[in-house]
C-alpha cells in the first residue's frame, strides 16, 4: 500500500504529536466534545463519514473503545453488564449480546455517545476504565432499519439471512420492535491424521466433511417511559427457538484394516425465552431502582456417531447421546443511588437470584447391526438449585479536579443443593472489595488503578458427566467443584494521537485461588474421568496496547489505522506433571489485530487481519492445541447510492487459513500411561463472500434521517 512511503509504524503513533480531544480535522471540529470533566463525548455528526446504520455501527468507530460483551451465561447481573450503557442505564436484558441491543438501535436516534470511567454508571461498572454511554434523542418518529444478505460458500451453496428494527419514539415513550432469521451456515473440509508419537508411523488418515447450521431466530420487543434520569419504567422480552444442526461425512483410512464411510449428526436445539424490567423512582434526594428478569432455557440435544463400511452400506457400531435440560433463572434486584451525599457519591443495593437446572443424559453404544445398549455414566441425572443473594454498597468522592476515588464492598452468599445420582449440599459465602483510583489530567490524558476481589460461577452443567462424540471422549461431572476467587489489579493509561485518535495501554495482574481447570476422578469402580476441578493457586499477567490513529494529518485524507496487541503470561501447578503450565483454555501468549478503513464520498473499503498464538486444554488424558495456519483476514467494500441505503461486499477467509488442532492422547490417562496417539486436525472453509444490503427509514432523531459521509 502506498502508506508505506510515510515511514509510518506503530510506534511513531504512539508517540504522535498529540492534540485533545476536542479537536477535530476538516469538517467535523463540532463533533468532538468534552462532555463532562471526566468524559468524552462525540455528537451523530462524528460519525458521518462511516455512514453508520445503527447504534452497533457508531459504538464500533467511537476512538479507542472496545466492546466488552460480557458474560451472559453469568447467573445475576453483575458479570453480564459488558461496557455499554443506554440513556445511563444498563441493558436489563440477558439472553441478547450487547450487539444485538445495538444493531436494533437506529444511527438517526443515537444524538450522541459518551465515553468515561465505569464509576460514572454504576457500582457493577467501577472498575472499568472505559464505558460507553449511547444517548439517544427525545424527538418523536419513527426510525428502523431493514438488513437482507446473502453470503456464498466456497462449494457454491448462497446462504441467505434477514433482519429489521423498528423505534418509535411518543414524547416520553419509546418502543423498540426487532426479529430476524439468525440464519447462518458453514461448509467446511478437512483431515484427521493419527500417528503412533514415538515411531511417527500412520494408524489412521480421515477426510472430512462437515455442514454446520446456526439458526436462530428471534422476536424482541421493548418499551420504556423515560421521564427523567429518576422517574422511569421500562420492560422487555425475547423469544428465540435457537437450532444448531451438524452433519459430517468421514471417510476414514486404517492403517492394515478396512476402509470406512462414518458418519456425525448433531441435532441440538436451544430455545430461549426472556421477559423483563425495571422501575426507577427519585427517594431521598436520589433514585431507587427495581429490576427484574426471568429467564427459561431449554436444552434437546441428539448427538450420534456411527461406523459404517466402505459406502455406508452396514452399520458396525457406534454411539449416540440424548441431553434434556431445562436451565431456568429469575433475578429481583433493588439498588438505591445519590449522586452527593456530604460530598459523596452512594450507591446500595441487594441481588436475590433462583437458578434450576434440571439435566438427563442417555448414552448409548450401537452393536453390529444397530442394536442399541445404555451405558450409565457416573452422574447422568441430577437436578441443581442454587438459591444466592448479593448485597453491595459502593462510595465514591472527588479528591480534587483530576482525581476520583471509588470504593466497594459486596458480599455474596449462595446455597447450592444437588439431587439425583448424586446428593450435595453447600453454602458459599464471599467478601468481594474493590477500590478505583481515576485520574483525568490536562491534554486528554487519562489513567485508572484499580484492585478488586472477583469470584467466579460455577457451570451447573460441569456437575453432569457427558459424551463428546466428536472427538470421542467422556467428562466426568464434579458436583463437589468450588468457584475460583482472584484478586485483580488493573492499570489504564490512555492519551489522545493525530486528533481524534487515542493510544491506551492495559496492564494487569491476576491472583487465583481454586484454579478451576481439569482433575483426574475416579467412579464407585475405579475407572478415571476427566472432569472439571480445582488446582492451587494461578497467576496471569497481561500488557494490551490499544492504537486508534486517523491518518489526516499524515497526509492521508479518510484513512484510519486501529492496532490491538496482547502479550500475556499465565502459570499453574498441573495436577499430574507437578510442573509449571499455563492455564487451560483461551490463553494465548499473544494475540494482534489491524484495522484499516478508508471512507470516501461514497465508498467505503477496509481489510483486518489478526492472528494469536496457539492455546493449550491440559486434560488429564490429553494435551489439546489449537491454533490456526496464519494470519486471518477480511475485507470488504461498501457504496452508499442514496441516503439511508448502503451495499456492502465483503470477503471473509480472505488469506484461506486454516484452524488446526493438535491432541496428543494418553490411554487410559496421563498419571497412568500405558499408550499414546498423536492426532491432528485441519479444518478450513475457505473464501467465502457477502452481499448485504442495509436500508433505513424515517427521519426522526437527529434530524437526518441516517448520516452521510461530507
Amino acid at each position: 500500500m502506498r502508506r508505506v512511503r510515510h515511514g509510518l509504524s506503530l510506534f511513531a503513533l504512539s508517540i504522535g504529536i498529540a492534540a485533545p480531544a476536542t479537536a477535530q480535522d476538516g469538517g467535523n471540529l463540532s463533533a468532538v466534545t468534552a462532555a463532562s470533566a471526566r468524559t468524552t463525548g462525540y455528537d451523530s455528526a462524528f460519525f458521518n463519514q462511516y455512514a453508520p446504520r445503527n447504534a452497533l455501527d457508531i459504538a464500533r468507530q467511537v476512538p479507542g473503545f472496545a466492546l466488552d460483551l460480557g458474560n451472559l451465561d453469568t447467573r445475576g447481573f453483575s458479570g453480564a453488564a459488558g461496557n455499554v450503557v443506554i440513556n445511563g442505564a444498563r441493558p436489563s436484558s440477558k439472553s441478547e449480546t450487547l450487539e444485538t441491543t445495538l444493531a436494533r438501535i437506529p444511527a438517526s436516534r443515537v444524538a450522541r455517545v459518551e465515553v468515561g470511567p465505569g464509576d460514572l454508571f454504576g457500582a457493577e461498572y467501577a472498575t472499568r476504565s472505559q464505558v460507553l454511554n449511547v444517548i439517544l434523542s427525545s424527538d418523536g418518529g419513527i426510525d428502523g432499519n431493514v438488513t437482507g444478505s446473502v453470503r456464498r460458500l466456497y462449494t457454491g451453496r448462497v446462504v441467505p439471512d434477514v433482519s429489521a428494527s423498528a423505534l418509535i419514539r411518543r414524547g416520553a415513550s419509546t418502543i423498540n420492535l426487532s426479529a430476524g432469521t439468525g440464519n447462518v451456515l458453514n461448509l467446511e473440509e478437512g483431515t484427521d491424521t493419527l500417528t503412533d508419537p514415538e515411531t511417527g508411523d500412520l494408524i489412521e488418515f480421515r477426510r472430512k466433511y462437515n455442514s454446520y447450521r446456526d439458526f436462530n431466530p428471534y422476536v424482541s420487543a421493548s418499551w420504556a417511559l423515560e421521564q427523567a434520569q429518576d422517574k422511569a419504567i421500562r420492560l422487555n422480552g425475547r423469544w428465540s427457538p435457537g437450532k444448531f444442526y451438524l452433519t459430517q461425512r468421514n471417510h476414514v483410512t486404517p492403517s492394515g484394516d478396512d476402509e470406512r464411510d462414518d458418519d456425525l449428526l448433531q441435532d441440538f436445539k436451544n430455545p430461549v425465552f426472556e421477559i423483563g424490567g425495571d422501575v426507577t423512582r427519585p427517594l431521598a434526594g436520589g433514585a431507587i431502582k427495581l429490576v427484574g428478569l426471568a429467564t427459561r432455557r431449554e436444552r434437546d440435544y441428539l448427538e450420534r456417531y456411527r461406523f459404517r463400511t466402505d459406502g455406508g452400506g452396514e452399520l458396525l457400531g457406534g454411539f449416540e447421546q440424548l441431553q434434556d435440560a431445562q436451565r431456568n433463572e429469575s433475578i429481583l434486584r433493588l439498588n438505591w443511588t445519590r449522586s452527593n451525599l456530604s460530598g459523596f457519591s452512594v450507591e446500595t443495593g441487594v441481588e436475590g437470584a433462583l437458578n434450576t437446572l434440571d439435566h438427563q443424559v442417555q448414552f448409548f453404544e450401537f452393536l453390529a447391526g444397530g442394536d442399541p445398549v445404555q451405558i450409565d455414566l457416573p452422574i447422568d441425572d441430577a437436578t441443581v438449585k442454587e438459591k444466592r443473594a448479593e448485597a453491595y454498597v459502593r462510595v465514591g468522592r472527588q479528591l480534587s479536579s483530576a482525581i476520583r476515588l471509588d470504593a466497594g464492598l459486596n458480599y455474596e452468599y449462595s446455597h447450592i443443593s444437588v439431587r439425583g445420582d448424586t446428593t450435595d449440599d453447600r453454602t458459599l459465602r464471599f467478601w468481594k472489595p474493590s477500590l478505583t483510583l481515576d485520574w483525568k489530567g490536562g491534554n486528554g490524558w487519562h489513567g485508572q488503578l484499580s484492585v478488586r476481589r472477583n469470584v467466579a460461577q460455577l457451570d451447573f452443567y460441569d456437575f453432569i458427566s457427558t459424551a463428546e462424540l466428536s472427538v470421542d471422549r467422556v467428562n466426568g461431572g464434579n458436583p463437589n467443584l468450588v468457584p475460583q476467587q482472584t484478586w485483580e489489579f488493573r492499570g489504564t493509561l490512555e492519551h489522545p494521537i493525530l486528533g481524534d485518535g487515542l493510544a491506551k495501554l492495559d496492564l494487569g495482574y491476576d491472583l487465583v485461588n481454586d484454579l478451576q481447570d481439569r482433575v483426574l476422578l475416579f467412579d464407585d469402580e475405579g475407572n478415571g474421568f476427566d472432569a472439571p476441578g480445582n488446582l492451587g493457586t494461578g497467576k496471569r499477567y497481561f500488557a494490551r496496547l490499544t492504537l486508534d490513529a486517523p491518518l489526516t494529518k499524515l497526509g492521508l485524507k479518510g484513512v484510519r489505522v486501529k492496532f490491538n496487541g496482547q502479550l500475556q503470561r499465565t502459570r499453574v501447578e498441573d495436577p499430574i506433571s507437578g510442573r509449571n503450565r499455563n492455564f487451560s483454555g483461551f490463553f494465548p501468549d499473544w494475540e494482534w489485530s489491524v484495522d484499516v478503513r478508508h471512507d470516501l464520498k461514497d465508498f467505503s473499503y477496509g481489510i483486518v487481519i489478526n492472528d494469536r498464538d496457539r492455546f493449550t486444554f491440559f486434560r488429564t488424558d490429553e494435551f489439546d492445541t489449537n491454533y490456526n495456519g496464519g494470519p486471518f483476514g477480511s475485507a470488504f467494500v461498501e457504496y452508499r447510492p442514496r441516503p439511508g441505503t448502503t451495499i456492502t461486499f465483503d470477503v471473509d477467509n480472505a488469506f484461506d487459513t486454516s484452524g488446526n488442532r493438535n491432541r496428543l492422547i494418553f490411554f487410559p490417562n496421563r498419571a497412568t500411561p500405558v499408550g499414546s496417539i498423536n492426532e491432528f486436525r485441519e479444518r478450513n472453509r475457505h473464501l467465502n463472500l457477502g452481499l448485504t444490503l442495509k436500508q433505513s427509514f424515517g427521519g426522526g432523531g437527529n434530524g437526518g434521517g441516517v448520516a452521510q459521509p461530507s
